[in-house]
């Protein structure tokens, strides 16, 4: 959990869904790593990890080392993700995956970060890459606590 924004990350329903672990950042470090079990809600049609649980988790990892890299400032900034590709290798063998990110680049507004996506016994999954923007806090498109509650926006 990161310590500015608690409850950001982990009010989000598919982060809860896919029961993401992560650390919160570490200050100036910027690196972060994000676990995820190898459950039946994140499989796809074949029985392996669907993509979209990968690139969740990946987004995820990315943004915490992002965050670690920096002097963000949640009371006045938002993180957005500009752009991610990812190269998925192979399967899990075992019933944990770990996303392992590290920043390669921070300039003063593009943070550019690398992602690994390894199981438990280091068989490669994935590889991303991956840059988010720092801009100034934007109002959310959506009130969130209507989607909790299971509303629908007009």
């Amino acid at each position: 959990m990161v310590e500015s924004q608690p409850a950001a990350i982990d009010e989000i329903p598919l982060h809860r869904m896919l029961a993401l672990d992560y650390e919160p950042p570490t200050p100036g470090e910027g690196r972060a790593q994000v676990r995820m079990p190898v459950k039946a809600e994140a499989l796809g049609s074949t029985g392996s990890l669907h993509g979209g649980a990968i690139a969740t988790m990946v987004d995820l990892a990315c943004a915490l080392a992002a965050v670690g890299s920096s002097g963000f400032d949640p009371s006045r900034e938002s993180l957005v993700t500009v752009d991610m590709h990812i190269r998925y290798l192979g399967r899990a063998r075992t019933d944990t995956v770990l996303a392992r990110a590290e920043v390669i680049r921070r300039g003063s507004q593009l943070i550019v970060v690398g992602c690994e996506v390894v199981d438990e016994q280091g068989h490669l999954v994935a590889v991303a890459d991956f840059s988010m923007m720092i801009v100034a806090l934007r109002t959310p498109l959506v009130d969130n606590a209507v989607l909790v509650a299971g509303g629908s926006e007009v």
